[in-house]
């Protein structure tokens, strides 16, 4: 949360000399910077609570002040997802589904500009800002679709003229907590399932990207205001950490979807859990990519380099662990250090860069750090290992960082250097001589989120997805670690958090599910033959 010796008292303007390459991106999606903006939506837009700074990573300046909620706007805001909901509920799927169909189109005619505003507020490269939108509108198709088919189940039953229903229902109030890194994409995964199942759904997004919220959340008002569907539907609440410890708390809020680190992971599960919520979480990636000899290498070496490069590594998904066979080692290793060294960082907003900057100035102590505990335990730093200096402006305001690979001294998977995620461009570097041996260094960590094998052996392929193989969520063969799509369940095991999210079976999170025996004989015999009779 914002100091509050860093809170900006004044309600409507300030001076702000905002750059031409910020306020043109800020105004094709509608966001005025000349004044504070209200950062609650439940119907109507308000803020009184604290000032968040949304705060450019490629160049310092401060690009807008949004005003947080207040704890008594928080309340209204959870009251009227609540009224919502038991309106929302009783509209029919498939036109729920419809609604979402108009979002998705909503969202597809500014694709481009909002992929722009991931790239200015976030720091991500403008393609995959671009990218993380059309996450969104996919994720939008697919749950178009899945409104007619939401499906329970019919059961047989034991006893004549008898069926069992399985049913799904609407959930209730969910609220989404969503991290920096993607600030767009993890709440389309989650509004787009919550919204076809028939559910309200309350955005508290990260209090360092609160712009890409109110941009999507003023395009998904319009069409909701459009149809006559009450707007708290898809709320939102910015703020820090108070603001998002209430919505956890808050007995009216059935479901809470955090994306975030393990240690506050942990306390929100705890939280929901001690008052018999449900959560859906969403945590550390500690993620590995193993490469067999038979490997093609011009596949895997560029799939590495974007798996632990993109997004300057700040990916759940990102590739911090490889793994390399002892006889392709050193030409796997030439070929990387070649990608690494011709990388160079720029304004993620032009086309042709590929390095961005990590996001906050936090950040970069914790990618420092990282290198020198690294650095103190005798790995060798083949590429990088430091923040760039003397960048011309307006870089020079920015937080950008080399890309690191190291090799440690060995491969001792409890030691923190393997087992701890750091959120930056770290690639750490084993060999290995036997795939089971890689496969117990890909499992020995705690997280379990994505991991890759590079091999042509289908007998390799056999053990990495089989009960032996990797225990991650994600189990790729010849793809790298990061770039999920949407259309299968996304999520990690263990320290992971076990959730899932977007494609498969996932929509089951957000529904409450009956059992119901339907008796439509003129008998009423018990289960198991119980006999139950004063007259037997």
């Amino acid at each position: 949360m914002i100091p509050r010796r860093a809170l900006i008292v004044g309600r409507q303007h300030y001076a702000h000399a905002l750059s031409t390459r910020a306020s043109t991106i800020l105004s094709a999606v509608g966001i005025p910077a000349e004044s504070e903006l209200p950062g609650v939506y439940h119907g109507e837009w308000v803020g009184s609570g604290d000032v968040l700074e949304s705060v450019c990573p490629t160049t310092g300046e401060v690009l807008a002040r949004v005003r947080s909620a207040s704890p008594q706007e928080l309340q209204t805001a959870l009251g009227k997802s609540r009224e919502a909901y038991t309106w929302f509920r009783m509209l029919p799927a498939p036109k729920r589904g419809e609604i979402l169909r108009q979002i998705r189109e909503a969202l597809a005619a500014k694709r481009d500009e909002l992929g722009a505003l991931v790239s200015l507020e976030m720091g991500k490269i403008k393609t995959e800002g671009t990218g993380e939108v059309q996450e969104f509108i996919d994720i939008a198709d697919y749950a178009v679709g899945l409104s007619r088919m939401m499906n329970g189940r019919v059961v047989a039953s034991e006893r004549p003229g008898h069926s069992i229903l399985e049913v799904p229902n609407p959930l209730g109030v969910i609220a989404v907590l969503s991290a920096f890194n993607f600030p767009v994409a993890v709440y389309g995964w989650n509004l787009a399932l919550s919204f076809a199942a028939g559910n309200a759904t309350l955005w508290k997004p990260s209090p360092s990207t609160p712009l890409c919220s109110i941009a999507v959340t003023k395009i998904i008002s319009g069409v909701l205001e459009n149809n006559g569907v009450p707007g708290a539907v898809a709320g939102l609440v910015t703020g820090g950490k108070d603001v998002g410890e209430a919505v956890i708390e808050s007995k009216d809020v059935d479901m809470v979807s955090f994306t975030g680190s393990e240690a506050v992971g942990r306390q929100v599960g705890k939280v929901v859990q001690s008052r018999f919520g449900k959560v859906l979480l969403e945590l550390g990636g500690n993620n590995a990519a193993i490469i067999m000899p038979d490997a093609d290498l011009d596949l895997a070496v560029p799939a590495v380099f974007f798996g632990a490069v993109g997004t300057a590594g700040q990916r759940c998904t990102t590739t911090r662990r490889l793994y390399l066979h002892r006889h392709i080692a050193p030409a796997f290793i030439e070929r990387l250090q070649k990608l690494y060294s011709s990388i160079r960082p720029g304004d993620p907003l032009e086309q042709g860069t590929l390095l961005g900057p990590l996001h906050t100035r936090a950040a970069v102590g914790i990618y420092s750090g990282a290198v020198d505990r690294l650095r103190k335990e005798g790995a060798q730093i083949l590429s990088g290992g430091s923040s760039y200096q003397g960048l011309a402006k307006p870089l020079d305001g920015g937080n950008f960082v080399m890309p690191t690979i190291a090799v440690p001294k060995s491969v001792n998977i409890k030691d923190a250097v393997w087992s701890q995620e750091t959120f930056a461009p770290v690639l750490c570097v084993g060999v290995f001589d036997e795939l089971e041996q890689a496969i117990a260094w890909n499992n020995g960590v705690p997280q379990g989120l994505s991991s890759s094998l590079w091999t042509r052996d289908l007998r390799n392929v056999g053990k990495w997805i089989g009960p032996a193989g990797s225990d991650a969520g994600i189990v790729n063969v010849n793809v790298g670690t990061s770039g999920a799509e949407i259309g299968a369940a996304f999520g990690g095991n263990k320290s992971t958090g076990w959730g899932r999210e977007s494609g498969g079976d996932a929509w089951k999170e957000y529904v409450r599910w009956g059992a119901c025996t339907i008796n439509f004989s003129d008998e009423a015999p018990l289960a198991q033959g119980v006999q139950f009779s004063s007259t037997a």
